[in-house]
């Protein structure tokens, strides 16, 4: 099969597949997961019912494929917001700060009962892996750099963060939402008590 007409049958796949999915995240906006249906999401995209099942066998399955887009985007955002030519504790801020209105955004959109949907799957623990690992070489720099206190590993830090970074999305504007980003790389300085930086060198 020509190049080019292999190439074009994946763009017009992956076009039906997106459809689907913004579909679905439209009707699930409007209305709540309260009978979705295949039929529902087929006309909101536009294509018909035979052909959406060609793609997928069910609505979960939807909206599966929809949350591994939503999740795979997440982490570009994330990694295109850091900059390897700044500060270490610059690209650690910018990291925390892409996370929680991410958090913040996620939350006005997944409420409930789709949150607990889509937090299944060996996508999102692939991801919350992914994730862990992005930040906690962010927080290898910083350390090394003394701009965060080493009396914990960076999987540790690392968690207190994700953690902490979570209550974004109870917070309703984006100002509270910087303020918490702030109070958490409070808890991550150098020069808060007890961290090895801050403690009494012995005589």
């Amino acid at each position: 099969m020509p190049k080019l007409w292999t190439e074009t049958i994946d763009a017009h796949r992956a076009a039906v597949r997106d459809a689907a999915m913004d579909a679905l995240a439209a009707l699930v906006a409007e209305h709540g997961l309260v009978a979705l249906t295949m039929s529902q999401i087929a006309a909101k995209a536009g294509i018909g019912r035979a052909t959406l099942y060609k793609y997928f066998p069910d609505a979960q399955a939807v909206l599966t494929a929809w949350h591994e887009r939503q999740v795979t985007a997440h982490l570009d955002q994330l990694i295109a917001a850091d900059d390897p030519a700044a500060a270490a504790v610059v690209r650690l801020e910018a990291a925390l700060q892409t996370y929680a209105h991410i958090q913040h955004q996620s939350a006005r959109h997944a409420g409930g009962e789709l949150a607990t949907l889509l937090h299944r799957g060996e996508h999102v623990a692939s991801a919350q892996q992914r994730l862990r690992e992005f930040l906690e070489s962010l927080l290898d720099r910083a350390v090394q750099a003394g701009d965060v206190r080493q009396d914990l590993t960076a999987a540790e830090l690392a968690a207190y963060c994700l953690h902490a970074l979570t209550a974004a999305g109870a917070i309703a504007g984006h100002d509270g939402v910087s303020r918490l980003v702030a109070v958490t790389l409070d808890g991550l300085s150098s020069t808060k008590p007890g961290s090895v930086t801050n403690q009494a060198k012995p005589a």
